[in-house]
């Protein structure tokens, strides 16, 4: 055993916190608020905005009062007709009716706040569109009213249970018969795959793509009306025939095997083009969250400047009741009822001080990040120059970390639309002229090239590293293929017309 003096780093649980707030995207520090709002009783959040013209800071001062507006007195006025009086006795009355206590294990449950209005939880729920089903589920409906024997019924569920979301039988009969608890024949496998296979939506059960569009196909050519003005041989040919050669664009040959004009090979892949490759993803798809940026910036003409807005800061509206303020005050209250709140009151103000520093660490980068971009809201993504998240952390004093937490998941709207904040950090190349152009500035100009160029006689990977030579960007082929492949811009052969 020996005594030793040493210095080493620890993060406190406030500054943990602190972390974790700072990283949370703006919907998910909305949740956590409202957890939190729903576990520490001391707690609240003011529903109403302030009135015009009141502080900025005027809730905070309110918590930090040793009283709650819901206790002043209930005063009768003398020179009345009493009936706003009355009213106000029935709003307090319904109060106490809603309030919910709970003093098990000397703990207190939040009070429901009244404000006369309706339950706006509740009616964001009644107006919350139900979940749609699955694709099994929705397959499994239909293939209830299908007539078969009771053998190709089980055969069929079984078979519902190994299509995928988007639509298809990646799965061999023989591993399905493989894999089921019931005795399952192929011919009754087979059978049922050729029923399911008539459900809706058109093309699912398929095995794979030609066999999917083909389902499609067979689904319009038995619709009177949508049948109108098919070429059902033409087009059966193009998907059993010559997929590839559609895919590499190679519109010449199959004209010469199929003894037909390019242009109606063209007119025909246009109406197939109307075709669903993952029909599966019709029915129960996940619709994408909406994004909701963190920050407004906004051109002020009067300043020259962009500013910036922070949206749906939640800070002003949470504060401390001053109910249990004053609980917390009262000597008489047992121990265990005073430690319970000066806890719950702790946790309440490092909540409030985190988020209010959350959004002041966000703000200081944002502004670092539009100074330094100037040239791309003004002019476009071509002028977007790179930024590396060590230099942000420099400028501001703070360590890297802090700026790729403060970046990570948030978005930004701008003028040139909405931005998630961390494309606005890259690296990037220096042109001949001597100027810095970041990696995305370099696909927009890629971007550009490609859509200028002539589509009867499309530029190769050799000639469009010419065009951006001439541009003053040296780049190797192997990268212009590569940003090209991220731009999802398929090759010169591909991108022919005729």
């Amino acid at each position: 055993m020996r005594q030793e003096m040493g210095m080493r780093q620890l993060l406190t649980p406030r500054m943990i916190q602190s972390m974790e707030i700072l990283q949370l995207p703006l919907m998910a520090l909305e949740e956590r608020i409202e957890e939190e709002l729903q576990n520490n009783p001391v707690l609240e959040m003011r529903e109403n905005e302030l009135e015009e013209g009141a502080p900025p800071d005027a809730l905070l001062a309110e918590s930090q009062q040793d009283s709650s507006e819901g206790e002043r007195a209930l005063v009768v006025k003398d020179n009345s007709d009493s009936a706003e009086d009355f009213d106000r006795l029935n709003k307090l009355s319904d109060y106490f009716e809603n309030e919910e206590f709970s003093t098990n294990n000397g703990s207190f449950r939040q009070a429901a706040v009244y404000d006369g209005d309706r339950d706006k939880k509740l009616d964001a729920m009644n107006n919350t569109a139900a979940r749609s089903g699955t694709l099994s589920e929705h397959l499994l409906g239909q293939w209830v009213f299908i007539e078969a024997s009771p053998a190709v019924k089980k055969a069929g569920e079984a078979i519902i249970n190994f299509i995928d979301v988007e639509g298809y039988l990646r799965v061999k009969l023989e591993d399905i018969q493989k894999e089921s608890k019931a005795p399952l024949t192929i011919p009754d496998l087979t059978e049922a795959l050729s029923l399911i296979q008539t459900l809706e939506p058109p093309g699912v059960g398929a095995r794979n793509l030609q066999e999917c569009l083909l389902i499609q196909l067979k689904a319009l050519e038995d619709d009177e009306e949508l049948s109108k003005g098919h070429d059902f041989v033409l087009e059966r040919s193009l998907i059993s025939e010559h997929l590839k050669d559609l895919e590499m664009n190679r519109y010449p040959q199959i004209s010469k095997k199929l003894g037909r004009p390019i242009d109606e090979i063209q007119r025909a892949v246009h109406r197939l083009g109307r075709l669903n490759p993952f029909p599966g993803k019709q029915i129960g798809r996940s619709e994408a969250p909406p994004v909701t940026p963190d920050a407004i910036i906004y051109y002020d003409e009067d300043t020259d400047k962009y500013e910036i807005e922070m949206t749906n800061d939640p800070a002003p509206n949470l504060y401390i009741s001053g109910m249990y303020r004053k609980m917390l005050k009262d000597r008489s209250q047992d121990k265990k009822t005073r430690e319970f709140l000066s806890n719950n009151v702790r946790n309440a103000r490092w909540l409030i001080e985190s988020i209010e520093q959350r959004k002041s660490t966000i703000m200081r980068v944002i502004r670092v990040v539009v100074d330094a971009q100037r040239e791309f809201f003004d002019k476009g993504p071509e002028f977007l120059k790179p930024l590396p998240m060590i230099h942000v952390a420099d400028l501001l004093g703070i360590h890297v970390a802090t700026v790729s937490r403060a970046v990570s998941e948030k978005w930004i709207q701008t003028p040139r639309g909405v931005f998630p904040l961390r494309r606005f950090f890259s690296g990037g190349t220096t042109s001949s002229e001597g100027e810095d152009m970041s990696w995305d500035a370099v696909k927009e100009k890629l971007k550009t090239i490609i859509g200028d160029e002539d589509k009867s006689n499309p530029l190769n990977d050799d000639e469009i590293v010419e065009k951006l030579k001439a541009q003053g960007i040296d780049l190797a082929r192997r990268t212009v293929a590569k940003y090209r492949k991220i731009l999802n811009i398929p090759t010169a052969r591909q991108r022919r017309t005729f």
